[in-house]
């Protein structure tokens, strides 16, 4: 009898074994299928704990956007962000391509080009990122002073010129201003600065005018506005039609009276900022990210806050838009433009 009963206790035992094994097995899947995986959607995927949002040199319009945007999204979604300094445009997308942070401002014919593989991005096409939204027009100012005696493009020649920091999305569109003007980087003497280091450059005499690819008013420019009589060479309208015609990215721009203490208008191209972000993102996270921005730009204290607007936002993109972005601007009703 205590020999079946033994039997019969074991049995049981063996069975409830199986059970619970079975159960802790089950509950690890699920636990593992609702918080593994990077691009997830809405399946649960891990919120990171930090994100890197890269910006541009601190004399531009990115830095201090850039910081608003990660005191707006550490507040609004709990992720800790920063902004970081870099080469702004064409770094910017190469350091998303290997995967060394998470968010970037870029124009948008640099994205475009960094998708397509072309240009400074030939033989490495960069797959991985996708946009956020457009932000507002990126005006290319060619900076210089009244000393200087220069007051047309074709008066660069022969000049010492700044086309950019290494990487930046300016130098490229300088050759294309120059190429529309009969000229190329041979016509001038071209040097590869900072925005910081352009307008400190023209300061000293160092160099005689600049490239600056930025939202306006520039804080380098505005800089250099205090203690010299800035000039901002103008784009005639046939340069303007048949830089437009070739590259279609650019749309004609106006730097107002007023910025830098300028008498009159001045006449110029501009392309758009954009934000961009890895596709290691989740949908999620980045629903939450653009949400974020885009209901809280009162927080904005920059100039260019006021011309950030969600209805703008698919404006010109011109690679595709990431799907958690998507579906915030699906939920408004905002369309592709």
């Amino acid at each position: 009898m205590k020999k079946k009963s033994f039997l019969l206790v074991t049995v049981l035992m063996l069975a409830l074994s199986i059970i619970l094994a079975a159960c802790g097995g089950s509950t690890k899947e699920v636990d593992g299928n609702n918080s593994e995986g990077n691009n997830g959607g809405e399946g649960g995927a891990k919120k990171p704990e930090y994100i890197s949002i890269l910006t541009g040199g601190t004399g531009g319009t990115y830095f201090p956007l850039g910081g608003a945007f990660a005191g707006i999204i550490t507040e609004e979604t709990g992720i800790k962000s920063n902004a970081e300094t870099s080469g702004a445009s064409a770094e910017n997308m190469t350091t998303l391509k290997a995967g060394d942070a998470e968010i970037a401002f870029s124009q948008t014919d640099i994205a475009s080009y960094a998708k397509e593989g072309k240009l400074m991005f030939e033989g490495d096409k960069i797959d991985n990122v996708s946009a956020i939204g457009t932000l507002y027009p990126e005006t290319i100012q060619i900076v210089t002073t009244a000393k200087s005696g220069i007051k047309s493009v074709e008066d660069l020649k022969g000049k010492k010129v700044s086309v950019g920091a290494p990487g930046s999305g300016t130098n490229p569109n300088a050759a294309q201003i120059l190429e529309v003007h009969g000229m190329t980087f041979d016509d001038i003497k071209k040097q590869d600065l900072s925005f910081d280091e352009s307008t400190t450059g023209i300061q000293d005499g160092t160099i005689d005018a600049a490239f600056v690819t930025a939202g306006t008013p520039t804080g380098a420019v505005e800089g250099l506005s205090a203690t010299e009589d800035v000039v901002i060479v103008p784009i005639a309208q046939d340069k303007i039609d048949a830089l437009i015609e070739k590259y279609p990215y650019y749309i004609k721009e106006e730097i107002p009276a007023g910025t830098y203490k300028l008498a009159d208008a001045v006449s110029t191209v501009a392309v758009q900022a954009m934000l961009v972000v890895s596709n290691d993102l989740s949908d999620e996270v980045v629903y939450d990210i653009t949400k974020a921005l885009f209901e809280n730009m009162d927080k904005v204290t920059h100039a260019k806050g006021k011309l950030i607007k969600a209805e703008n936002a698919l404006k010109g993109v011109g690679i595709d838009v990431h799907p958690g972005a998507q579906k915030y601007f699906d939920e408004k009703g905002i369309k592709a433009q």
